[in-house]
């Protein structure tokens, strides 16, 4: 009725070890970092697009186009691009509106990243590049 057990061998043990699990937290950590520092500026990203688009469906001038994107930006705090940064094209009498703009992010120190954003409510998907001389006003 005895039966003989022999002890379990120790190099069949899963699992990770101290050193693994704060290597894995230490990578959490920074994409979390990442994360927090990155989501806020694809919100207003989102934002703006979305103001963009209601500025559209208001129609009209140019200028009430772009008062009522400030007037929607307000509201969502949209600091990055104001009304007057917006570029508006009429495509056979429809209004098109776009925007490109970058943001940067400081990551920690001197290191940055930089984020290119653009839209348009344009269906072809070209955003309208912004003339020099309507910017200097001449």
């Amino acid at each position: 009725m005895f039966t003989s057990r022999q002890p379990q061998s120790f190099s069949r043990q899963a699992g990770i070890s101290l050193t693994g699990l704060i290597f894995v937290l230490a990578v959490l950590g920074v994409a979390a970092v990442f994360a927090m520092k990155l989501i806020p500026t694809y919100m207003e990203y989102s934002a703006i697009k979305g103001a963009m688009q209601r500025a559209k469906e208001t129609g009209g001038t140019n200028r009430e186009m772009q008062v009522a994107f400030d007037k929607n930006a307000d509201m969502n705090n949209v600091t990055a691009i104001r009304g007057a940064d917006l570029v508006i094209t009429r495509d056979n009498g429809e209004p098109q509106l776009s925007f490109a703009y970058e943001k940067r992010v400081s990551l920690m120190g001197n290191v940055s990243l930089v984020i290119d954003y653009e839209g348009t409510t344009d269906p072809s998907g070209e955003v309208a590049a912004k003339d020099a001389p309507a910017e200097g006003g001449q």
